[in-house]
């Protein structure tokens, strides 16, 4: 019986230390599930809290220009990174508190976690590295439109105007200096019905047109005024003109290429206003004469626009008369005229250019009101688009009654060679300044800025337990993350 009862407590002990060491590991392996489900969890809180802050992003900026970033004013007067960190601590905190049972219950999770800490510690803002995440938040949102037929029409205008000169030959810097050679020429003098000497008057019939180069452009071409928005803006307001925030700097590239430059003339044409495709909700009615000038006014930059019209047509239908022989012939014609009526024949090629300079000023005001009528020219006129006869020139102030010239480019086409041509810089940030003045005007936007809207966020989050560790976790996260 003694060995009997010394095998079977041998046997015990042996069973006891056993169970100690299954037990032991089983506890480890507990506290092992226990802080690979925190870790979980953080990594799950983290993907779900920063979604969350990523999904109160500016509504209207959103509606109205399809761009997605985080106003961190919220709508209110404050404006600061740490708004959009304590969204982010909140939204931590939330997913890791018990629900309402659990609270009543005092009844404890398994890992019972908690929001330790959770901070912004890198950003981008729309306006960083001059406009960065702007450019590649449009190009992003422009990747899917067919450009391309577009894109060839644009370029090879632009290259046609640019290789024909159109765009540096001064019409009227050539009749200023025509003008002053006629002006020094000597000119016979004859004595009057008193016996005293007087200089003889030329007459030439195109001083009446060349007079008037020094007028109002849109005085010319626009029949009725009244309807020129006159709009205006406070420019010390404008992103473009003031101090503005900066991002720590985080994913904030966004160099065009050059087919990356015409998809974001084609965003500003597709969200921004025009002359003849004015928008209700717009401050400023003409936007994309905004983008290309930067006046404070609409009338300001329509004017900038005529002059810049005035100025290629002028080019291009000097050089069209130039080539014409018939026209040329009636230009040295009345030229001859006037020179042996006053006995100077020296005059007659000066006046003969003094009447082709005016033909071609009368002639490109007859195009600006066809193109600001809707109508159609052609960037290089013949015989068959020509408007206006030499003495039709004579009367062009009155003369409204061409609306077409059965072929050519819309204004619309020619803004588009003219937005192509301004720097890509000035455009973007004007369209800032655009943005900036269009959501103010909504509901509950009224301080509303354009770098304080966050493209991309950093998070550092922390996470405490009551067992005594904690966890960890950096997130990068953005709209195109």
């Amino acid at each position: 019986m003694k060995s009997l009862t010394k095998e079977n407590g041998s046997i015990t002990v042996f069973l006891s230390l056993s169970v100690m060491i299954i037990l032991s590991l089983v506890l480890a392996l507990f506290q092992g599930a226990r802080i690979g489900a925190v870790r979980m969890k953080t990594e799950c809180v983290a993907d779900i809290a920063t979604n969350s802050v990523l999904s109160e992003y500016s509504r209207e900026l959103y509606e109205q220009y399809g761009l997605l970033m985080v106003d961190s004013s919220y709508g209110s007067d404050s404006h600061s990174i740490l708004n959009s960190q304590e969204r982010l601590k909140h939204y931590v905190q939330k997913n890791f508190e018990r629900s309402l049972y659990g609270k009543v219950s005092n009844a404890q999770t398994l890992t019972a976690m908690y929001c330790k800490d959770a901070r912004i510690t890198g950003y981008s803002l729309a306006t960083d590295n001059k406009g960065g995440p702007l450019e590649r938040q449009i190009i992003a949102y422009m990747s899917a439109e067919p450009v391309g037929a577009l894109m060839g029409d644009v370029l090879e205008s632009v290259g046609s105007l640019e290789g024909s000169g159109f765009d540096s030959v001064n019409v009227d810097e050539m009749a200023n200096a025509n003008q002053e050679t006629i002006d020094s020429i000597e000119l016979p003098k004859i004595k009057n019905e008193d016996g005293k000497e007087e200089t003889i008057s030329i007459g030439n019939p195109a001083d009446a047109v060349n007079s008037q180069r020094g007028m109002s452009i849109l005085g010319l071409v626009v029949k009725d005024r009244s309807h020129i928005s006159m709009a205006r803006i406070t420019g010390a307001s404008c992103a473009s003109k003031r101090q503005l925030q900066k991002g720590t700097g985080l994913n904030d590239k966004g160099v065009a290429s050059e087919g990356e430059k015409l998809l974001l003339d084609e965003y500003y044409f597709e969200k921004c206003s025009r002359f003849g495709n004015e928008l209700e909700k717009s401050v400023l009615k003409y936007q994309m004469e905004y983008l290309i000038y930067g006046q404070d006014s609409d009338y300001a930059n329509l004017e900038k626009m005529a002059k810049t019209l005035l100025f290629w047509r002028q080019a291009s239908n000097f050089t069209y008369l130039l080539s014409c022989q018939a026209k040329l012939q009636q230009a040295e014609l009345m030229a001859t005229a006037l020179s042996a009526v006053i006995l100077c024949p020296e005059l007659t090629e000066p006046i003969k250019y003094s009447i082709l300079f005016a033909w071609t000023f009368a002639e490109s005001i007859s195009d600006l009101r066809i193109l600001f009528a809707g109508g159609r020219v052609p960037l290089f006129k013949s015989d068959a688009t020509w408007n206006l006869g030499i003495l039709e020139m004579l009367d062009f102030r009155g003369n409204y009654n061409k609306t077409d010239c059965g072929e050519g480019l819309y204004y619309k086409d020619y803004l588009r060679m003219k937005a192509f041509m301004t720097s890509g810089k000035e455009k973007l940030f004007r369209m800032m300044d655009i943005i900036e003045m269009d959501i103010r005007n909504t509901q509950g936007n009224r301080v509303f800025r354009i770098d304080d809207c966050i493209d991309v966020m950093r998070a550092d989050i922390t996470v405490g337990t009551r067992f005594g560790y904690e966890a960890h976790i950096e997130r990068v996260f953005g709209y195109e993350e």
